[in-house]
Parts: C-alpha cells; structure tokens; sequence
C-alpha cells in the first residue's frame, strides 16, 4: 500500500517520515510550492509530483496535510477524480470527516487521524512521535486498515465517534494553547510587579515544571496545591481585587474547577464562601 501526501509542511513531512521509519511505503508529496514537495521527497526517499492527478493515481491512501481551511477545498478537486477503493485522510483535530463531502458517492473511504502532539518544525519532530497517542474517527474500513499501521509503529490509538471530535479538540486546545495564555497573563503580572521579561520567565519556570510533572505522574486532585485548596478565601479575594478585564475573568474561569477538585480531596471542607466568592 502506497502512501501520498498532500501538503509539505510540519505535519506532512513528520508523518511522511515517521511511516517510512516504520517499513511503510509512501508514494511521495505534492505541493503548490514545488520546492516544499522536493524537500519533502528527499527528506522521506520518495517522489515528487508536480500534479495532484498524479499523486492521487500513484496512491492507495492520501492524507491532505494542508492548513485546516484548505482540506475541504482539496478534497473537491480530488473527489473529481478516480478514488474508488482509496483511502482518504486529513490530520486536523478539530476537523472531522465529515469535511469529505460525497466521499461515499465517489466511492473512497475518509477518516482523520489526529495525532496528540505540537509538530515544532518538519526535521526532528517525527522522532518524538514514539509515545505519542493518536485518535482516528471515520469510516470502518479506513479505521481497519490504520489500526494495523499502527500496531507496527506500537502507538496508543483511540477510535472516537465523529460527533464528538470538535469537544475532542477542544480539550486538546485548553491544555496545551491555552496554557499558554495562562502563562502570558502570569510573565504580564510580574512584569507589572517589576520583574524584568526575562526574569519572570526565569521565576516561573521551575514552578511550572514541577506542577506539570505532578499533574502527569499523579493527576490533578493529588497535585492540587495553593490558596483555593487551602481554603483561604482571604488570598483569593486579595487577587481578585488586584485583577481586572480579561485576567481576572481567567482567574475566576480556572479557579473554579479547582473548587470541584478541592472538594473531592477534602470532603469534610466547607468550601461554600470560596464558591460565593468565585460566583
């Protein structure tokens, strides 16, 4: 079975890589940007195509890896030709197969394989693919066949239903990109405390890490420190007054949950007045 990829980027080619590394065989890349497709052929010892045409005949399974807007688009122009009996994918977590319109009709097979994962550049990043969970949703047939693709590479895979691949993502998105904001408001108060932009993130480092190594090895109840579990509505108030717009809105946002959580580690707390106040 022969591979191709549509889309030359981070995604394409880390994927592209990672399949080869693991004994299967890709057909090669086309792009609109011909040298994106030639670095992508060298880097995975494949083929260039300078013609969506030609890829799609010379493949079994093609995985649009393009920018989440442009799939859509690029299926209309490959579902206009030959595809019966071919395998079609995209590596979008928030979109789903459903962006395949008509594929049944042309008689393909979708599915999305979603690789939980940030793909930091297209050289290196396939080799921290190893442990990497990846979570696949479309027809029974592609599902099939990709489940046995990845019992060679031995990843976790996790079937999910199509309905529930926008929440899917969503929790992807709060746990990695929205940290991020998380840490943007944290450097923005510092320096509003009159810490330099590098030494806030200097001071924040070693606490962010240790926290998210507990949260791993342990789980979020047991790594559960700071004001809200101790039940010191005091200190919460006090950073609540010293917050406004957006970030005190991100502060009451995240605290709550962190009520839920306090209550299931120490049941015999009251903790109505920290749930008043973050009303």
């Amino acid at each position: 079975m022969k591979t191709g990829f549509v889309g030359a980027g981070r995604v394409g080619c880390s994927m592209g890589k990672y399949f080869v590394e693991h004994g299967m065989e890709l057909s090669g890349y086309y792009s609109p940007t011909l040298e994106h497709a030639v670095w992508a052929a060298s880097f995975t010892k494949s083929n260039v195509y300078e013609s969506l045409e030609k890829l799609v005949e010379a493949s079994d399974t093609l995985f649009i890896a393009t920018v989440d807007s442009a799939i859509g688009e690029v299926w209309d122009c490959i579902a206009k030709m030959p595809v019966q009996g071919k395998i079609i994918g995209h590596f979008s977590g928030s979109l789903s197969v459903d962006v395949f319109h008509g594929i049944e009709a042309a008689g393909a097979y979708g599915c999305s394989v979603h690789p939980m994962f940030a793909f930091a550049d297209k050289e290196s990043a396939y080799q921290s693919l190893d442990q990497v969970h990846f979570t696949m949703e479309g027809n029974a047939h592609a599902l099939s066949v990709l489940k046995e693709w990845f019992g060679k590479t031995g990843n976790p895979v996790h079937v999910i239903d199509t309905k529930d691949k926008v929440t899917y993502h969503a929790a992807a998105s709060m746990v990695s990109n929205q940290v991020i904001g998380l840490v943007e408001m944290g450097l923005e108060l510092l320096e509003k405390s009159g810490f330099s932009r590098e030494e806030a993130a200097e001071l924040l480092s070693p606490l962010m890490k240790h926290n998210m190594e507990a949260v791993i090895q342990d789980g979020p109840e047991s790594a559960l420190t700071g004001p809200v579990e101790r039940n010191d509505v005091k200190t919460v108030a006090g950073h609540l007054s010293c917050l406004g717009g957006n970030t005190k809105k991100a502060y009451i946002a995240t605290a709550r949950p962190l009520v839920k959580l306090a209550r299931k580690k120490h049941p015999d707390t009251d903790y109505g007045k920290m749930e008043a106040l973050l009303s």
